[in-house]
């Protein structure tokens, strides 16, 4: 064999071994896609409350965190529903799912969860993101998780439909469609369907379910969440 000959092969190869290298996705448990959170001094003041609040009261091993906007900050029977399951309320009010990107470590990951559910993209939807955007935060989130839990179950509780916010019932309801089916294709990640139960049998949001801001839950809505959720958590 030649001086060329020996000299190109081993060239060759690691000309080729780079290509590979650049040439192949990261994967999502990897890569985390780019998303800009919702700038809000008071979600600064939650994650102090938080940390605050787990130096007084040190939370339990290996939780099931719920986390998200204020239909998560506002269930105040979360414990009291979920008896034998050591649940975790990290929800902070008016959050969107990019926010709970970037406020990742200090709503989940910080505590090792066995399990996350987070409840977002009702205020997205009012706020002009689009069905597109908001898939693409969810894929966000559940990737910044998987980065640091590789195997952490997640479960996406369904945009719900509300009163006041009727108007954005089409834009919501592609969201879900969306989320539905690409959480369909991934393994680990539940798409928990609370907003079909609310809707009547004229396809509108059920009064019956609300506050009187039309907005958030009351105790009967929350009792509806809890029958549907109960069968996707880990004890």
């Amino acid at each position: 064999m030649s001086f060329a000959r020996t000299t190109l092969l081993p060239t060759l190869l690691l000309a080729w071994l780079l290509s590979a290298c650049a040439t192949t996705p990261a994967t999502p448990e990897t890569a985390v896609p780019r998303v800009d959170p919702v700038s809000s001094p008071d979600w600064i003041q939650d994650m102090a409350r938080f940390a605050a609040e787990d130096a007084a009261n040190p939370p339990p091993a290996r939780p099931v965190v719920f986390t998200g906007s204020s239909s998560v900050r506002m269930w105040e029977t979360l414990t009291a529903d979920f008896p034998g399951v050591p649940v975790l309320n990290r929800g902070f009010g008016g959050s969107q799912v990019r926010d709970s990107v970037h406020y990742a470590d200090q709503v989940a990951l910080r505590y090792r969860p066995r399990q996350v559910v987070i409840y977002a993209g009702d205020n997205d939807v009012n706020a002009g993101r689009t069905p597109d955007q908001i898939l693409h935060d969810v894929q966000a989130f559940v990737a910044r998780l998987r980065q640091d839990l590789p195997g952490v179950r997640i479960g996406y509780l369904a945009i719900k439909p509300s009163p006041s916010r009727a108007e954005q019932l089409g834009r919501q309801q592609d969201a879900n469609r969306l989320v539905r089916e690409w959480a369909a294709t991934q393994r680990g990640i539940d798409f928990i369907d609370v907003a079909t139960p609310m809707l009547g049998a004229d396809g509108q949001p059920r009064a019956e379910l609300f506050l009187a801001d039309r907005l958030h839950l009351n105790a009967d809505g929350y009792a509806l969440w809890r029958g549907i959720v109960a069968p996707y958590l880990q004890p």
